[in-house]
Protein backbone atom coordinates (compact mmCIF):
# COMPACT_ATOMS: atom_id res chain seq x y z
CA UNK A 1 0.00 0.00 0.00
CA UNK A 2 1.38 3.50 -1.27
CA UNK A 3 0.00 6.21 1.60
CA UNK A 4 0.84 9.93 0.54
CA UNK A 5 1.45 12.18 3.82
CA UNK A 6 0.45 16.23 3.76
CA UNK A 7 0.99 18.80 6.57
CA UNK A 8 0.86 22.35 5.84
CA UNK A 9 2.16 23.53 9.45
CA UNK A 10 3.15 21.47 13.05
CA UNK A 11 4.43 22.73 16.05
CA UNK A 12 7.63 21.74 17.50
CA UNK A 13 5.34 19.56 20.45
CA UNK A 14 3.60 17.40 17.41
CA UNK A 15 6.87 16.33 16.13
CA UNK A 16 6.62 13.03 18.82
CA UNK A 17 3.22 11.64 17.47
CA UNK A 18 4.34 12.28 13.67
CA UNK A 19 7.07 10.41 14.78
CA UNK A 20 4.73 8.29 16.07
CA UNK A 21 2.88 7.84 12.98
CA UNK A 22 5.56 7.28 10.78
CA UNK A 23 7.26 4.53 12.64
CA UNK A 24 3.63 2.89 12.51
CA UNK A 25 3.46 3.10 9.04
CA UNK A 26 6.89 1.65 8.41
CA UNK A 27 6.36 -1.34 10.61
CA UNK A 28 3.21 -2.39 8.79
CA UNK A 29 5.48 -2.25 5.60
CA UNK A 30 3.52 0.69 4.29
CA UNK A 31 5.55 2.76 1.58
CA UNK A 32 5.22 6.31 1.94
CA UNK A 33 5.42 9.80 -0.46
CA UNK A 34 5.80 12.86 1.20
CA UNK A 35 4.21 16.51 0.55
CA UNK A 36 7.67 18.42 -0.02
CA UNK A 37 6.48 21.31 2.21
CA UNK A 38 6.44 18.76 5.41
CA UNK A 39 9.16 16.78 4.39
CA UNK A 40 11.27 19.92 4.61
CA UNK A 41 9.73 20.93 7.63
CA UNK A 42 10.07 17.43 9.13
CA UNK A 43 13.87 16.73 8.24
CA UNK A 44 15.65 18.98 10.37
CA UNK A 45 13.80 17.23 13.91
CA UNK A 46 13.19 13.42 12.40
CA UNK A 47 16.19 13.10 9.72
CA UNK A 48 16.27 11.05 7.46
CA UNK A 49 18.50 7.57 5.87
CA UNK A 50 17.88 8.83 2.19
CA UNK A 51 15.37 11.69 0.82
CA UNK A 52 12.30 10.26 0.48
CA UNK A 53 9.79 10.11 -2.49
CA UNK A 54 8.29 13.52 -2.62
CA UNK A 55 4.96 15.43 -4.42
CA UNK A 56 4.25 18.70 -4.40
CA UNK A 57 0.85 18.91 -5.99
CA UNK A 58 -1.87 17.22 -7.42
CA UNK A 59 -0.25 16.99 -10.97
CA UNK A 60 2.38 14.82 -9.50
CA UNK A 61 1.07 13.04 -6.93
CA UNK A 62 1.21 9.34 -7.94
CA UNK A 63 -1.99 7.90 -9.36
CA UNK A 64 -1.13 4.80 -7.68
CA UNK A 65 -1.42 6.22 -4.24
CA UNK A 66 -3.98 4.08 -2.58
CA UNK A 67 -4.88 6.70 0.79
CA UNK A 68 -3.72 10.29 1.45
CA UNK A 69 -3.03 11.45 5.12
CA UNK A 70 -3.83 14.91 6.31
CA UNK A 71 -1.89 15.31 9.53
CA UNK A 72 -3.40 18.84 10.99
CA UNK A 73 -6.62 20.50 11.37
CA UNK A 74 -9.74 20.45 9.47
CA UNK A 75 -8.23 23.37 7.15
CA UNK A 76 -5.38 20.58 6.49
CA UNK A 77 -8.04 18.17 5.16
CA UNK A 78 -9.58 21.08 2.95
CA UNK A 79 -5.90 21.34 1.45
CA UNK A 80 -5.63 17.95 0.75
CA UNK A 81 -8.80 17.83 -1.20
CA UNK A 82 -7.73 19.93 -3.66
CA UNK A 83 -4.92 17.46 -3.64
CA UNK A 84 -6.97 14.52 -4.77
CA UNK A 85 -9.72 16.25 -6.89
CA UNK A 86 -11.38 13.44 -8.96
CA UNK A 87 -8.59 10.75 -8.87
CA UNK A 88 -10.40 8.72 -6.02
CA UNK A 89 -7.74 8.50 -3.43
CA UNK A 90 -9.69 8.45 -0.59
CA UNK A 91 -8.91 10.88 2.33
CA UNK A 92 -8.12 10.22 6.09
CA UNK A 93 -7.55 12.74 9.03
CA UNK A 94 -5.67 12.64 11.97
CA UNK A 95 -6.43 15.10 14.47
CA UNK A 96 -3.49 17.65 15.26
CA UNK A 97 -5.51 20.66 15.22
CA UNK A 98 -8.34 21.81 17.22
CA UNK A 99 -12.25 20.52 16.59
CA UNK A 100 -11.73 18.26 13.71
CA UNK A 101 -14.42 17.58 12.48
CA UNK A 102 -12.78 16.11 9.33
CA UNK A 103 -10.02 14.90 10.69
CA UNK A 104 -11.76 13.03 13.14
CA UNK A 105 -9.02 10.43 14.76
CA UNK A 106 -7.34 12.09 17.37
CA UNK A 107 -3.48 11.02 18.29
CA UNK A 108 -4.75 8.90 21.02
CA UNK A 109 -6.24 6.78 18.08
CA UNK A 110 -3.71 6.44 15.38
CA UNK A 111 -2.30 3.47 16.11
CA UNK A 112 -5.72 1.95 15.77
CA UNK A 113 -6.58 3.39 13.21
CA UNK A 114 -3.45 2.61 10.78
CA UNK A 115 -4.20 -1.17 12.22
CA UNK A 116 -7.79 -0.82 11.06
CA UNK A 117 -6.43 0.08 7.72
CA UNK A 118 -4.21 -2.60 7.24
CA UNK A 119 -6.46 -5.51 8.30
CA UNK A 120 -9.17 -3.34 5.89
CA UNK A 121 -11.74 -2.66 8.49
CA UNK A 122 -12.89 0.60 7.37
CA UNK A 123 -15.38 2.16 5.34
CA UNK A 124 -14.90 4.80 2.96
CA UNK A 125 -17.77 7.88 3.13
CA UNK A 126 -18.67 9.67 -0.07
CA UNK A 127 -19.26 13.19 0.27
CA UNK A 128 -20.50 15.50 -1.79
CA UNK A 129 -18.35 18.58 -3.36
CA UNK A 130 -19.51 21.99 -4.57
CA UNK A 131 -18.45 23.18 -8.05
CA UNK A 132 -18.38 27.09 -8.98
CA UNK A 133 -19.04 28.40 -12.30
CA UNK A 134 -18.00 31.63 -12.96
CA UNK A 135 -17.15 33.94 -16.08
CA UNK A 136 -14.01 34.79 -15.02
CA UNK A 137 -11.45 32.10 -14.38
CA UNK A 138 -10.98 32.04 -10.35
CA UNK A 139 -9.58 29.33 -8.18
CA UNK A 140 -6.53 28.06 -10.27
CA UNK A 141 -8.90 24.97 -11.95
CA UNK A 142 -9.93 23.87 -8.75
CA UNK A 143 -13.38 25.20 -8.57
CA UNK A 144 -14.61 22.95 -5.97
CA UNK A 145 -14.81 22.79 -2.36
CA UNK A 146 -16.16 20.45 0.64
CA UNK A 147 -17.36 22.33 2.80
CA UNK A 148 -18.76 26.12 1.90
CA UNK A 149 -18.94 28.25 -0.91
CA UNK A 150 -19.93 32.13 0.11
CA UNK A 151 -19.79 35.39 -0.92
CA UNK A 152 -19.10 38.40 2.05
CA UNK A 153 -18.60 41.80 2.31
CA UNK A 154 -15.04 43.24 2.28
CA UNK A 155 -12.97 44.38 4.90
CA UNK A 156 -15.92 47.25 6.44
CA UNK A 157 -17.80 48.02 4.04
CA UNK A 158 -21.30 47.93 4.61
CA UNK A 159 -23.65 44.90 4.26
CA UNK A 160 -24.60 43.74 0.44
CA UNK A 161 -27.72 42.94 -1.40
CA UNK A 162 -27.24 38.83 -2.90
CA UNK A 163 -30.35 38.73 -5.36
CA UNK A 164 -30.58 34.34 -5.00
CA UNK A 165 -31.97 32.36 -7.50
CA UNK A 166 -32.44 28.01 -7.85
CA UNK A 167 -32.50 27.15 -11.35
CA UNK A 168 -33.26 30.67 -12.30
CA UNK A 169 -36.29 31.02 -10.58
CA UNK A 170 -35.96 34.06 -8.03
CA UNK A 171 -35.44 33.03 -4.04
CA UNK A 172 -34.78 35.46 -2.01
CA UNK A 173 -32.35 38.67 -1.62
CA UNK A 174 -30.17 38.55 1.23
CA UNK A 175 -29.77 42.06 2.72
CA UNK A 176 -26.36 40.19 5.09
CA UNK A 177 -23.02 40.22 5.68
CA UNK A 178 -22.60 37.69 3.45
CA UNK A 179 -24.17 34.48 2.20
CA UNK A 180 -22.90 30.60 2.61
CA UNK A 181 -23.89 27.91 0.66
CA UNK A 182 -22.77 24.72 2.27
CA UNK A 183 -22.52 21.11 1.74
CA UNK A 184 -23.99 18.62 4.12
CA UNK A 185 -20.26 17.99 4.94
CA UNK A 186 -20.02 21.83 5.57
CA UNK A 187 -23.05 22.06 7.71
CA UNK A 188 -20.98 21.74 10.94
CA UNK A 189 -18.44 24.45 10.06
CA UNK A 190 -19.12 28.30 9.34
CA UNK A 191 -22.93 28.01 8.93
CA UNK A 192 -23.13 25.88 11.83
CA UNK A 193 -22.16 28.99 13.13
CA UNK A 194 -23.92 31.45 11.85
CA UNK A 195 -27.26 29.31 12.74
CA UNK A 196 -27.34 26.74 9.66
CA UNK A 197 -28.52 23.25 10.95
CA UNK A 198 -26.76 20.17 11.08
CA UNK A 199 -27.29 18.36 8.13
CA UNK A 200 -26.19 14.36 7.78
CA UNK A 201 -23.81 13.54 5.27
CA UNK A 202 -25.64 11.12 3.11
CA UNK A 203 -28.26 14.05 2.68
CA UNK A 204 -28.95 15.44 -0.75
CA UNK A 205 -28.96 18.36 -0.08
CA UNK A 206 -27.40 21.98 0.54
CA UNK A 207 -28.06 24.76 3.37
CA UNK A 208 -28.28 28.37 2.61
CA UNK A 209 -27.19 30.24 5.40
CA UNK A 210 -27.25 33.86 5.97
CA UNK A 211 -24.29 35.80 7.34
CA UNK A 212 -25.27 38.51 10.18
CA UNK A 213 -28.76 38.94 8.28
CA UNK A 214 -30.33 42.43 8.50
CA UNK A 215 -34.29 40.97 7.94
CA UNK A 216 -34.61 38.92 11.36
CA UNK A 217 -37.25 36.61 10.37
CA UNK A 218 -34.75 35.52 7.30
CA UNK A 219 -33.33 31.92 8.19
CA UNK A 220 -31.31 28.94 6.88
CA UNK A 221 -32.97 26.81 4.40
CA UNK A 222 -32.16 23.37 2.75
CA UNK A 223 -32.44 22.71 -0.41
CA UNK A 224 -32.36 19.66 -3.00
CA UNK A 225 -28.08 19.51 -4.15
CA UNK A 226 -30.08 19.27 -7.92
CA UNK A 227 -30.69 22.70 -8.10
CA UNK A 228 -28.06 25.75 -9.49
CA UNK A 229 -28.21 28.27 -7.29
CA UNK A 230 -27.10 31.82 -8.83
CA UNK A 231 -26.65 35.02 -7.13
CA UNK A 232 -26.31 38.88 -8.08
CA UNK A 233 -24.59 41.13 -6.31
CA UNK A 234 -24.69 45.49 -5.32
CA UNK A 235 -23.05 47.26 -2.96
CA UNK A 236 -21.61 49.93 -1.96
CA UNK A 237 -18.32 49.04 -2.66
CA UNK A 238 -17.32 47.77 -6.16
CA UNK A 239 -15.58 44.70 -4.62
CA UNK A 240 -16.52 41.33 -2.75
CA UNK A 241 -15.63 38.45 -1.41
CA UNK A 242 -16.05 35.35 -2.61
CA UNK A 243 -14.60 32.05 -1.45
CA UNK A 244 -14.43 27.80 -1.53
CA UNK A 245 -13.61 26.49 1.82
CA UNK A 246 -10.38 28.54 2.60
CA UNK A 247 -9.37 29.88 -0.38
CA UNK A 248 -10.46 33.29 -1.18
CA UNK A 249 -10.26 35.38 -4.55
CA UNK A 250 -11.53 39.51 -4.73
CA UNK A 251 -14.54 39.59 -7.52
CA UNK A 252 -16.02 42.66 -9.05
CA UNK A 253 -20.04 43.31 -8.74
CA UNK A 254 -20.43 42.43 -12.41
CA UNK A 255 -18.91 38.66 -12.28
CA UNK A 256 -21.14 35.96 -12.42
CA UNK A 257 -21.74 33.06 -10.10
CA UNK A 258 -23.56 30.21 -10.01
CA UNK A 259 -22.96 26.80 -7.99
CA UNK A 260 -24.03 23.34 -8.41
CA UNK A 261 -23.29 19.61 -7.54
CA UNK A 262 -19.86 18.87 -8.65
CA UNK A 263 -19.69 15.63 -11.10
CA UNK A 264 -17.39 13.48 -8.83
CA UNK A 265 -17.15 13.28 -4.76
CA UNK A 266 -14.02 12.88 -2.17
CA UNK A 267 -14.04 9.28 0.34
CA UNK A 268 -13.26 10.13 3.63
CA UNK A 269 -12.05 6.94 5.21
CA UNK A 270 -13.60 6.15 8.79
CA UNK A 271 -12.54 2.89 10.94
CA UNK A 272 -15.22 0.80 11.71
CA UNK A 273 -15.29 2.44 15.21
CA UNK A 274 -15.72 6.25 13.56
CA UNK A 275 -18.82 7.42 12.42
CA UNK A 276 -20.99 10.56 12.00
CA UNK A 277 -23.11 10.46 15.00
CA UNK A 278 -19.82 9.59 17.50
CA UNK A 279 -18.00 12.21 15.73
CA UNK A 280 -20.52 15.10 16.60
CA UNK A 281 -21.53 13.48 20.38
CA UNK A 282 -17.72 14.19 20.64
CA UNK A 283 -16.80 17.78 19.06
CA UNK A 284 -20.32 19.19 20.15
CA UNK A 285 -20.45 17.75 23.86
CA UNK A 286 -24.49 16.26 23.46
CA UNK A 287 -25.53 14.73 25.96
CA UNK A 288 -22.88 15.82 28.42
CA UNK A 289 -23.36 17.36 31.64
CA UNK A 290 -20.41 20.07 31.39
CA UNK A 291 -21.72 21.99 34.87
CA UNK A 292 -18.98 20.11 36.74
Amino acid sequence: MLVALYNRTFDEQDVPVLLRILKLLEFHKLQMVFYKGFYERLEPFIPFPVTPRLFTGKNNLPKQTDMLFSLGGDGTMLDAVCFVGNSNIPLIGVNLGRLGFLAAIPEEEVEDAILSLVRGSYTLEKRTLLHLDSSIPLFDNSPFALNEFTIHRQDTSSMIKIHTYLNGEFLNTYWADGLIVATPTGSTGYSLSCGGPVVFPQTSSFVITPVAPHNLNTRPIIVPDDNVISFEIEGRSEQFLCTLDARTETIRSNVQLAVKKENFVVSLVRPDEHNFLKTIRQKLYWGIDRRN
